[in-house]
């Protein structure tokens, strides 16, 4: 009988595609497939892994499959939870001043609220911008799995509860408001430079403002001294 850990492993940004060949590699683990659509999820009830990881997969899992695993659904999600769960965590983290950090957590029926099994802050300086500050979760989503890997094959893991009422969560339309900049608007420069610096993500066009018909795009460079 093999001892491998079979994994189906459900992403698609950068850090997830990391993860997953990290796993790959592993002589313990046996990948049985990626999946990226929700259409795929049946993937999970027809093979029945023993383990279900979740890096940059932009849905959410129905229960009946989070059910199938027996050792259940991880997700790495870059935020410090409670913290920005939801989507664009680099930028809420920078337009609220909420903590920024990554979480290794399992999964639940609702969206980022399941225990905790390890996260770490990442520190932040008031010249990262939101792709600053992305590259250095996703950088640091990879280390953390790979550190705790040993303690979630063995069992090993002290889980922290999250409490429902606790931390943040933004929505996907909050982001596209976001980036709608009002010219009429008045507000302290330190926040705005904030949002402006949050929105920053080139080659993207994210914060915008209209001006005599026409419609400017902005990014922001803010240097150290």
């Amino acid at each position: 009988m093999s001892n491998e850990i079979e994994v189906v492993f459900l992403g698609v940004n950068d850090a997830g595609m990391r993860v997953y060949e990290w796993l790959c590699d592993r002589s313990e683990v046996f990948v049985r497939a990626l999946l990226t659509t929700e259409e795929q999820l049946t993937v999970i009830e027809e093979v029945k892994p023993d383990l279900v990881v979740s890096c940059g997969y932009r849905h959410i899992v129905p229960e009946s499959i989070l059910d199938v695993p027996e050792m259940g659904c991880l997700n790495l999600h870059p935020a410090y939870l409670p913290y920005n769960r939801g989507a664009n965590p680099n930028v809420w983290s920078i337009v609220e001043g909420t903590p920024a950090g990554v979480t290794l957590h399992y999964m639940d029926s609702t969206l980022d609220t399941g225990d905790i099994v390890a996260r770490r802050e990442v520190e932040t300086n008031f010249s990262d911008t939101g792709k600053d500050l992305y590259q250095r979760l996703e950088d640091t989503q990879v280390e953390l799995f790979k550190q705790t890997w040993p303690d979630v094959v063995g069992g090993n893991v002290s889980l922290t509860e999250q409490e429902q009422d606790e931390g943040t969560y933004h929505r996907t339309d909050e982001f596209e408001e976001l980036c709608e900049i009002d010219g009429e608007e008045t507000v302290q420069a330190k926040k705005f430079l904030d949002r402006l610096r949050a929105l920053t993500f080139p080659p993207y066009d994210n914060a915008k403002i209209e001006v005599d018909g026409e419609t400017y795009y902005i990014d922001v460079e803010i240097r150290r001294e």
